[in-house]
C-alpha cells in the first residue's frame, strides 16, 4: 500500500528533518508511530498524506509514485486516506453531523443512504447529543473525537491519525482504539502517532519509532 525508499525531508535551506526513511506499510496493517517530540511523526503522516512531498527519494502510494501525479490526482489518492489532525480541522460553519458526514457527501452519496450510519457513530463516540453543535461551542476532547468519527465514517484505505487520544480520558481512548482496531479488521491499514508507551503496550502491533530523523521498524 506504501512503499518509502531512501526517502528525505528538509523545510527551506535547513537541515533534514527526516532521511533515509525505507520502510513500507502493507494492506490490512496496524501500526503506532512513536519518537521523542520534535522527532518528525507530524512532517512523516504529513509525507503520507501527500500534503507534503519528499525532497529525495521515492514514496509509491496505492502502487503510485507520488512525484509523477498532477494536483487532481493527488485530490483522488486523498480521498481514500482518512486523517486525524491534532489542530481537528472542523469547518466551524457546518454541524458536528455535517462536519462528519462531509466525506461522504463530497463522493456524491445521498444523505438518506447514510444519516443512520452517522448518528450511530457519533453516538458510539459519545457525540449523541451534541449532532447539531457547531465546533466553536465543542470542547477540545468532543472536537477530537468528531475528528475521528470524520476520518472513519468512508472506511478509507488508509488511516493516519496524530495523537488521537490526546485529549480524552483512558477509558475512552480504549474505546476510540478499539474503533481503530474494527475498522483495521475490516481491511483500513492503520497508522497511528502517539506517545503513549502504555496504550501501545495494551497493544501487539507493529512500532515505527522515529530518532535522529530516522525510522526504525519493530514488529
Amino acid at each position: 500500500m506504501v512503499r518509502f525508499e531512501n526517502v528525505g525531508l528538509r523545510y527551506g535551506l535547513g537541515p533534514e528533518v527526516l532521511r533515509d526513511l525505507t520502510f513500507r506499510i502493507d494492506p490490512n496493517s496496524f501500526q503506532f508511530l512513536t519518537g521523542p517530540s520534535g522527532a518528525g511523526k507530524t512532517s512523516l503522516l504529513r509525507l503520507l498524506f501527500l500534503s507534503l512531498r519528499p525532497t529525495r527519494g521515492l514514496i509509491t502510494l496505492f502502487d503510485h509514485d507520488v512525484a509523477t501525479l498532477d494536483k487532481d490526482a493527488l485530490a483522488v489518492l486523498r480521498r481514500r486516506i482518512g486523517v486525524v489532525f491534532q489542530d481537528f480541522r472542523l469547518l466551524d460553519h457546518l454541524t458536528t453531523y455535517e462536519n462528519v458526514s462531509l466525506p461522504l457527501r463530497v463522493l456524491g452519496r445521498e444523505e438518506e443512504t447514510y444519516r443512520h450510519e452517522v448518528e450511530e457513530l457519533l453516538h458510539w463516540v459519545g457525540l449523541g447529543d451534541r449532532i447539531g453543535a457547531l465546533p466553536p461551542v465543542l470542547s477540545g476532547g468532543e472536537k477530537q473525537r468528531a475528528a475521528i468519527a470524520r476520518a472513519v465514517i468512508g472506511r478509507p484505505h488508509l488511516l493516519l491519525a496524530d495523537e488521537p487520544t490526546g485529549n480524552v480520558d483512558p477509558n475512552l481512548a480504549r474505546r476510540l482504539l478499539r474503533l481503530f482496531i474494527e475498522l483495521n479488521k475490516s481491511g483500513t491499514s492503520i497508522v497511528i502517532a502517539t506517545h503513549d508507551i502504555g496504550l501501545m503496550d495494551q497493544y501487539d502491533a507493529r512500532r515505527l519509532v522515529i530518532h535522529d530523523g530516522r525510522i526504525h521498524a519493530y514488529d
